[in-house]
Parts: structure tokens; C-alpha cells; sequence
């Protein structure tokens, strides 16, 4: 697979870039990224996770309900538990990146491996992290139907495939579209598609509201936005970093050559 893309890339063949190195690159730089969203998750995250959980605590007390036993402890939960979570998480996330990366470089018009890095992590987090949040927003412990999880799950999923399909559909509708009406009304217009094929789709998948009535606003409001913010991060560091590493190898090798 990594040979038929190296290939297929005019512009990795001509550099040192292959495939292989773009993946373990992409890796690399997901654990970077893990790493920094493990640090916000303890700083931002971590507080509203144990609120819900004191809130799920004492609406099972007035109930007269022994709280449910720890498979594994809040200690382990939210130390070596999350740290294992989110570095796994950003590993597999950078490695599609790298691909995703080596796909497109030198096919999406003339832009250097930053800028094509930092626009791929843009076009992602939209994607696959902001538009199906949009419908489908997180939710803290005490909050959802456990005999739901399957259908919420499903739809969830569905939604992020979709979000992709849309956003490969108004990508190459702007290719097309560009020499007639110009990059600037291309980009508008294919943009303009991609919000018009979302609201479709997310008016007709199911509406799931499992907020109880007393769930406290304020920290509902709070866990979404970090959230949000945690996948920020990590795409953030990957766009980033992970353009600034490939356009430094590629300035090399233009330099070493005689």
C-alpha cells in the first residue's frame, strides 16, 4: 500500500517522503499530540468528569440506589488509564494523517507541505470532529441511556461517515468548479455544499435528548467545550508540527542536492 502511494505522488517520489516515512512521521507526532491532550484532559477535562460523577452519585443516593462498583478506580481512570487512551488515540490518528498527507501533497494545487499540513488538520477537524458534534455533542457521566448506547453509537458514526463523503464531495466539486468561476466562488460554492448535504443528512438521522431534567446546565456546557477544545489540541499540534517536520526534510534535501 505505502509502495502504490509513494508511486501515485509525483511529488513524494521526488523527495525523500515516502509513504513509510509520512506514516511512522504522522505516528510520532500523534503521541505528541496525545501527550499535550493528556495534560489539558487533567486540566480542563478531569474536573468535569468528576463533578457528573458526584452529580450521578448523589441523584443515586436520593433514590435510595447502591452506587454502581468501579470496574476500575477513578485513580487508574484518569492517570495511566487516560494516558493509554489518548497516546493509542493520537498514534492511529497522526498515521492516517500521514497518509492522508502523502495522498495529497502535490495534488491539491501549489502549496508547501505546512500549508498542505495545516489545511488537511483544518478540513479534519471540521470533518470528523466539529460537524457531527454539532448533532451529536459529548456527554459527561449520568447522562445517556445505556440501553441506547447501540443506536447512539450507530448514528454517530454514520453522521462522521457522511461528514466525509460530503467534504470529498465539495473538494472535488471545487476542482471542477475552479477554472470557471475561480478558486474564491469554487471554495465558497463547494463549501456552500458541504453545509447544505450535513443539514440533510442530520435532519433526517434520529434526535437523542437523554439530558435529565435537573443535570446541571453550566457543567453540561463545560464538558462539551473542553470537549471540543481536547480535540483542538490535537489536531492543532498535528497540523502543525507534523507540516513543520516535512517541510524542514524537504528544505534539506533541496539543499543537499548538487
Amino acid at each position: 500500500m505505502t509502495d502504490a502511494i509513494s508511486s501515485a505522488s509525483p511529488a513524494i517520489k521526488s523527495t525523500p517522503l515516502t509513504a513509510r516515512t509520512l506514516l511512522l512521521r504522522g505516528m510520532l507526532v500523534g503521541i505528541v499530540a496525545g501527550l499535550l491532550v493528556f495534560a489539558f484532559a487533567r486540566w480542563i477535562g478531569e474536573p468535569q468528569v468528576e463533578r457528573a460523577i458526584a452529580f450521578e452519585s448523589s441523584v443515586d443516593q436520593a433514590k435510595g440506589e447502591a452506587p454502581e462498583p468501579e470496574m476500575v478506580s477513578r485513580k487508574v481512570q484518569r492517570g495511566v488509564g487516560l494516558l493509554t487512551g489518548v497516546l493509542v488515540y493520537g498514534a492511529a490518528i497522526g498515521g492516517m494523517f500521514g497518509l492522508v498527507f502523502a495522498l495529497a501533497y502535490g495534488r491539491i494545487g501549489d502549496l508547501s507541505p505546512r500549508a498542505l499540513s495545516a489545511l488537511l488538520a483544518a478540513i479534519a477537524f471540521v470533518t470528523i470532529v466539529l460537524v457531527p458534534n454539532l448533532k451529536y455533542p459529548a456527554n459527561p457521566p449520568a447522562v445517556g441511556n445505556p440501553e441506547t448506547i447501540g443506536v447512539r453509537t450507530a448514528a454517530f458514526f454514520l453522521l462522521i461517515a457522511f461528514s466525509i463523503a460530503a467534504m470529498v464531495l465539495a473538494i472535488q466539486v471545487r476542482g471542477r468548479i475552479s477554472p470557471l468561476y475561480g478558486t474564491w466562488n469554487a471554495v465558497l460554492l463547494s463549501g456552500g455544499l458541504f453545509i447544505v448535504v450535513m443539514c440533510v443528512v442530520s435532519h433526517f438521522l434520529p434526535e437523542i435528548d437523554e439530558i435529565p431534567a435537573d443535570f446541571p446546565a453550566n457543567l453540561l456546557w463545560r464538558f462539551r467545550v473542553a470537549a471540543l477544545e481536547l480535540q483542538a489540541v490535537l489536531w492543532t499540534v498535528i497540523g502543525l508540527l507534523f507540516g513543520w517536520l516535512t517541510e524542514r526534510d524537504t528544505r534539506l534535501s533541496h539543499a543537499g542536492r548538487p
